[in-house]
């Protein structure tokens, strides 16, 4: 069968044309230079957090040889005065700087709540120093400081916390001077990083013990009540029966014997 005159000779089956090879080379060379770019932007974004987290560190190396060196020691290796920083994590400076116990402002059974010594860039820094001392609970990230069963966090709350700090998280005495505090007015960080820190005489409740998600749900029961006024009117300190009781004793059966005696009086 003859060849047609108008197909060029030259012509093979399957060539490729030269525009379509420039075209898969170009875009070759773009899927190359992306994942380059994409890959160096990276690389430079993780040196200059590691960059920024070192001068953080530096910074917290500072303060804390200034204000906390002269107790637990220039490394934190702890002293006669005080106990070893090393290991307690970011969560554990957070909370101790964030609410005013730390500095000491003497000693006592306990540390107590008062006005926080420093900025929040300077807590921060503190904190990324010590964590850098050896591995420790870290501060929470938002997600786990509110929970959605407030049911399950009251639960858990009366059985593992109300004994110390009171049904309705306002606190109470303990011995030899000590106390759990109230639980009103606290941050949820801050009664999160208490969970997993065990601050003063409060057991530690890790994750095994207690799960982020009911730690969130815990912290979701106490802003509940605190934003919840008692719905039997006055609370009396949200005592319980100790407070119920000493206002019967006092101001009940003191008006009927009041009564009583002005009763006597008069029928004389």
């Amino acid at each position: 069968m003859a060849t047609s005159a108008s197909t060029p000779r030259n012509r093979r089956a399957g060539r490729r044309s030269p525009l379509a090879s420039a075209a898969l080379l170009l875009i070759g060379l773009l899927a190359t230079g992306g994942a380059y770019a994409a890959i160096t932007a990276s690389s430079s974004a993780d040196a200059a957090s590691q960059t920024q987290v070192a001068q953080l560190a530096e910074d917290g190396q500072k303060l804390f040889a200034a204000n906390c060196a002269s107790c637990h020691g220039l490394q934190a290796q702890g002293t006669e005065d005080a106990p070893s920083l090393i290991g307690v994590g970011a969560a554990a400076v957070d909370f101790q700087v964030g609410t005013g116990r730390m500095p000491m402002a003497a000693d006592g059974p306990q540390a107590e709540e008062k006005p926080v010594q420093f900025t929040e860039a300077q807590i921060a820094a503190l904190a990324t120093w010590v964590a850098s001392l050896g591995p420790g609970p870290s501060i929470p990230e938002e997600q786990y400081l509110k929970g959605d069963d407030l049911p399950a966090g009251a639960e858990l709350f009366r059985i593992n916390c109300a004994m110390c700090h009171n049904v309705a998280g306002a606190g109470g005495a303990l011995t030899q001077g000590k106390f759990a505090p109230s639980l009103m007015g606290v941050t949820p960080k801050h009664i999160y990083e208490a969970m997993i820190t065990g601050p003063q005489n409060m057991p530690v409740f890790n994750d095994r013990n207690i799960t982020p998600e009911d730690k969130a749900n815990i912290i979701s029961y106490l802003k509940f009540i605190e934003n919840n006024p008692s719905p039997g009117g006055l609370d009396l300190g949200n005592l319980g029966p100790v407070s119920e009781g000493l206002f019967v004793w006092i101001f009940a059966l003191g008006a009927i014997v009041g009564v009583t005696i002005w009763l006597t009086a008069k029928s004389n």
